[in-house]
Formats: structure tokens, C-alpha cells, sequence
């Protein structure tokens, strides 16, 4: 039988294992039983790198740790070489990035099973899983496709705010213009023309200077005076 010590320390190890599960939002079980170390190496880097947490486990711990956070439903996949791989921050980093060596070893390096959100996973669900794009690209498409509608519209405004600019500055012109043409009223002022009066008042200047003439005809009348002739029938001689 196990003294206190050795269960003490198992029992750390259990308490640590189910903290992990609890605080993960994902996790995908693989027997790793194939792989040769320099593969090992490599994938554990590129876990890290993608703040996936990898590390070989024990079955009899891990089933204690399974059981305290909910996944009782693993027990049964437990069971030869095991590793587990989860993720605090990212529900889709654990799945991807095993998946993608699951592909590259071939049959040296299988899933078991999985879990995320506190729902356990088939390893078809967790293949599945995999496919979708890490979280960084995810949030981008969606962010894309929500803001397409708002960006379309914006473009439609700003094509109509610009139209409709170029034609309140073309507007101005033309009416301005049009006064100016409307201005013609002032060629209209016709009364210099009406000046003609002035020709009529001469008129009358023509017409008194007819009765000089005729005053002056009675002086020619006056030829009677040379009919005195008998002045010189007089019996003078």
C-alpha cells in the first residue's frame, strides 16, 4: 500500500489535472505512442507557440481528474500511451493543432477524444473542429461580414454626398448666370426712343413761319398807288 507521501504527492498531481480541465476551454486526448522524440520535441514548440498546453499524463490520475471536472464520459479512452493538450483562451487551438499532426504522423499519432465547453467531443466532432480557421482569422471573417453591410453603405452615401456636391457647386453658376440675362429690362428703357416728341415740337417752327410769307404779300398789293395817272391829263399845255 502506497504510503502518505506517494499519495500526497498523487493526489497534487489529480488536484493540478483538474484545475487544468476546469480552466480549459478545450482539450483533445492522443495516444502518442508512435511518435519518435525529435517529433515530440517539435510538436510540443509549436504548441507553445499557439498557447496550447501539451504534456504526458498517467491514466489513473487523469480518470480522478476527469471524473472531479466533469468529463467522466473520457474513462473509457483511457487506457494505453496518453497526452493531453488544452487550451485556456482558444476552443479550437487543441483540435487544429493535433489534428494537424495526427495528418502528419500518419498512424503513429491518434486522438482519443475531446472536450470543450464541458461537453465531451467524438474524435469525428474533434476532426470537424479542426477545420475551422485559428481564432484571430475567425474574429476577422466575422468582424468582415459585419461590417460589410455598414461599408457598403458608407460607400453608397459618400458616391451620393459627392454627386450631389458636384452639383450644388455647378447650380450657383447657372444662376448666378441667369440674372444677368434677366437683366435685359435695362436695354427696355425705350423712352430715349420716345424722344421723338422733340422732332414733332419743331413742327410748329415750320408751320409759324408760314404767316411771315403771307404778311408779306399785302406789300405787293400795294401796286394801286401807280394808277395816279391823271395827274398828268391836267389841261396844263
Amino acid at each position: 500500500m502506497p504510503n502518505a507521501k506517494v499519495l500526497s504527492e498523487k493526489q497534487a498531481i489529480v488536484d493540478s489535472l483538474t484545475e487544468k480541465l476546469k480552466g480549459a476551454c478545450a482539450g483533445v486526448l492522443v495516444d502518442y505512442s508512435g511518435i519518435t522524440v525529435a517529433e515530440d520535441t517539435e510538436m510540443r514548440a509549436k504548441l507553445r507557440s499557439e498557447n496550447v498546453d501539451y504534456s504526458v499524463v498517467k491514466n489513473t490520475l487523469l480518470r480522478f481528474a476527469t471524473k472531479n471536472a466533469g468529463y467522466g464520459e473520457l474513462d473509457d479512452v483511457l487506457n494505453g500511451m496518453t497526452s493531453l493538450a488544452i487550451s485556456a483562451d482558444d476552443p479550437i487551438a487543441p483540435a487544429r493543432n493535433i489534428y494537424e499532426y495526427v495528418k502528419k504522423f500518419a498512424d503513429r499519432f491518434e486522438i482519443k477524444g475531446g472536450f470543450m465547453d464541458g461537453r465531451v467531443m467524438s474524435v469525428d466532432e474533434i476532426k470537424a473542429l479542426a477545420d475551422i480557421p485559428p481564432m484571430p482569422v475567425l474574429r476577422a471573417q466575422v468582424l468582415g461580414t459585419m461590417l460589410a453591410p455598414i461599408t457598403s453603405l458608407a460607400i453608397v452615401l459618400k458616391a451620393i454626398a459627392e454627386k450631389g456636391g458636384a452639383h450644388a457647386e455647378a447650380a450657383p453658376a447657372e444662376e448666378t448666370a441667369a440674372p444677368a440675362e434677366e437683366a435685359a429690362p435695362v436695354e427696355e428703357a425705350a423712352p430715349a426712343e420716345e424722344a421723338a416728341p422733340v422732332e414733332e415740337t419743331a413742327a410748329p417752327v415750320e408751320e409759324t413761319a408760314a404767316p411771315v410769307e403771307e404778311t408779306a404779300a399785302p406789300a405787293e398789293e400795294a401796286a394801286p398807288v401807280e394808277e395816279a395817272a391823271p395827274a398828268e391829263e391836267t389841261p396844263a399845255e
